[in-house]
C-alpha cells in the first residue's frame, strides 16, 4: 500500500466535474478520483478547517465516532472496477477492529476531519495514477538505462563493484 495525501480539488476541463487529487509522498504520482459536487464541498471545507454552524453528514459521523470512542485508523482505497474506486474505513473501538465499506470521497472527507492516513493499494496506483513530473520520471529512466548499459559481468563477481561482500 502507498500512503497518499490530498493535494487538492480540481475541475475536469470538459465535464466541469470535481476531481480529488491524491499525491504520494515523493510527489511524483497523482491519483485523480472524480467525485460529486457535495463531496467536493465537504472535502474543501475540511481542508480549509471551516466549521459549519450545524454538523453536516461527515461531521455527524465524526461526532458519532467520537461519542462511541471509535478511531479511524486509516482509509484504504483498495480497488478500481469499471472506472469506480472502492474504499473502506478501518475503524477501531477498544480492541475491536472493523472495516466499513465507503465511497472514496466520503472516506477522504472523514479522514481529513480525523487527521487519519489515506492509503491506496499499489495496483490501484499502478492502474490509475498519473505522473506529476514527467521530466523527473524520464530523467530517472535515463539514469537507470545508463546504469544498466555500464554494467559488466565482472561487476557481479565476489568482491566486484556490486557484490554483497561489503566492499565497493
Amino acid at each position: 500500500m502507498i500512503e497518499m495525501k490530498v493535494a487538492g480539488i480540481a475541475l475536469d476541463a470538459v465535464s466541469r466535474s470535481p476531481i480529488i487529487l491524491l499525491r504520494d509522498a515523493t510527489e511524483r504520482r497523482q491519483l485523480p478520483i472524480y467525485i460529486g459536487q457535495d463531496q467536493a464541498r465537504a472535502i474543501i471545507s475540511a481542508l480549509e478547517n471551516q466549521a459549519p454552524p450545524r454538523p453536516l453528514t461527515h461531521d455527524l459521523l465524526v461526532n458519532m465516532m467520537d461519542e462511541w470512542n471509535m478511531v479511524l485508523e486509516r482509509v484504504v482505497i483498495h480497488s478500481l472496477q469499471d472506472n469506480t474506486f472502492y474504499a473502506i474505513l478501518q475503524v477501531r473501538q477498544g480492541e475491536t477492529r472493523k472495516e466499513i465499506d465507503s465511497r472514496p470521497s466520503d472516506a477522504i472527507a472523514i479522514a481529513i476531519r480525523t487527521r487519519s492516513p489515506i492509503w491506496v493499494m499499489e495496483e490501484v496506483v499502478a492502474d490509475a495514477s498519473i505522473p506529476v513530473d514527467r521530466d523527473a520520471d524520464e530523467a530517472e529512466r535515463r539514469a537507470f538505462r545508463d546504469f544498466i548499459s555500464n554494467l559488466r559481468p565482472e561487476d557481479f563477481k565476489q568482491g566486484g563493484r556490486y557484490s554483497n561482500s561489503g566492499e565497493a
